[in-house]
């Protein structure tokens, strides 16, 4: 089992930063990649960033590519999102998630932190 807790969402104008944290506990060492999802109201759940854990290979979602940047770090057990440019359309509550070795998804969820940019 592995859980995570999520930190650092908040309310927000457009054009500020935030910076998220994700810290997992558990079976850690079973992590091959952590990464942030996002859902919006009445809207299906978007993949925002991933990362992979052993060599830090970074992958991002075309709607953000350029305004966050995922992190990690390996001794503490956390990736961070930095969140810059934010935008309206930005707003949703932001999940935190792992993928273990050998699983082709992402098995493991935190409970959302939610972000409020307004205009």
């Amino acid at each position: 089992q592995v859980q995570l807790v999520e930190s650092g969402g908040g309310s927000v104008q457009a054009g500020d930063s935030l910076r998220l944290s994700c810290t997992a506990s558990g079976r850690t060492s079973s992590t091959a990649s952590m990464g942030w999802f996002r859902q919006a109201p009445g809207k299906e759940r978007e993949f925002v960033a991933s990362i992979t854990w052993n060599f830090g290979i970074t992958q991002y979602g075309n709607s953000v590519m350029g305004r966050f940047t995922i992190s990690r770090d390996n001794v503490k057990n956390q990736v961070h999102l930095q969140m810059n440019n934010l935008k309206p359309e930005d707003t949703a509550v932001y999940y935190c998630a792992v993928r273990e070795l050998g699983i082709e998804t992402f098995n493991y969820w935190g409970q959302g932190t939610q972000v409020t940019v307004s205009s």
